[in-house]
């Protein structure tokens, strides 16, 4: 089956969206690394991108972070991901973060890089993930769910044509991933391209939500081969669900 196409592929979204895989140390159980997370992390990195914005130094205006089930055996290859717009992609620090802990989800969770990626959003549904403030608490973070996201952590092949690689991404794959998810109701649908694919674990992350697990059986049972097996290793990529995601920056 041929894949529908497009000839001009989806607008990059400005500046640049920096990624950190989080995964928890094996003596730290699931659950405690979430509540150090949400309670100790997130309130202090959103204080420092507020912190960042007085003092007119570039500052992160959007922080999110999602939360992986395990997988089909049970495991969690990661616990989650956190995301954050910038304006221009972060460089890679000489030691990754945490490698001296600055807090207790640091001590908990282990060191982790920033990963700079170009985001592509192809189908918006933001009117379906509503934000809500806390009102008992600081409004900051706070969290949503009532849906279910599956993120691809899309690996390479080794000697992988980057260039033709993503260009087939967003000319064929795309389209065709959309098709599909209009047809079995998905709502939203975002790429992420690695900027220095080279230096990353991943080529890229896609984004897939719908408003439950059946859309995502539904997708499975309608996507077809569109070509993206010539440059995606498909032992290294990983699809991950989550119901969860972890509102720092709206």
């Amino acid at each position: 089956m041929n894949a529908p196409s497009v000839s001009n592929p989806p607008e990059a979204t400005r500046g640049a969206k920096m990624l950190y895989l989080i995964r928890r140390r094996p003596t730290t159980s699931r659950e405690e690394l979430v509540a150090h997370w949400f309670a100790n992390h997130m309130p202090a990195v959103i204080q420092g991108q507020k912190n960042n914005a007085v003092k007119g130094n570039a500052f992160a205006r959007r922080y999110i972070a999602t939360l992986f089930d395990a997988d089909d055996n049970g495991e969690h290859p990661w616990d989650g991901v956190a995301q954050l717009w910038w304006p221009e992609p972060l460089p890679k620090p000489e030691f990754p973060s945490g490698t001296t802990p600055t807090d207790s989800f640091q001590e908990r969770a282990e060191p982790y890089l920033p990963w700079a990626t170009t985001e592509y959003i192809v189908m918006d549904g933001s009117e379906n993930l509503s934000v809500e403030p806390l009102t008992l608490n600081a409004p900051y973070p706070t969290t949503r769910s009532g849906f279910y996201k599956v993120s691809y952590l899309v690996k390479a092949k080794e000697g992988s044509d980057f260039e033709r690689f993503y260009d087939h991404w967003l000319t064929i794959h795309v389209p065709n991933v959309k098709s599909v998810m209009e047809a079995v109701g998905g709502f939203r649908y975002v790429v992420s391209h690695s900027i220095d694919p080279l230096d990353e674990l991943y080529a890229g992350m896609a984004e897939l939500y719908f408003h439950d697990e059946t859309g995502w059986s539904n997708y499975l049972a309608t996507i077809k081969p569109d070509g993206m097996g010539e440059w995606v290793d498909g032992n290294g990529t990983l699809a991950l669900g989550g119901k969860t995601e972890m509102i720092g920056l709206p």
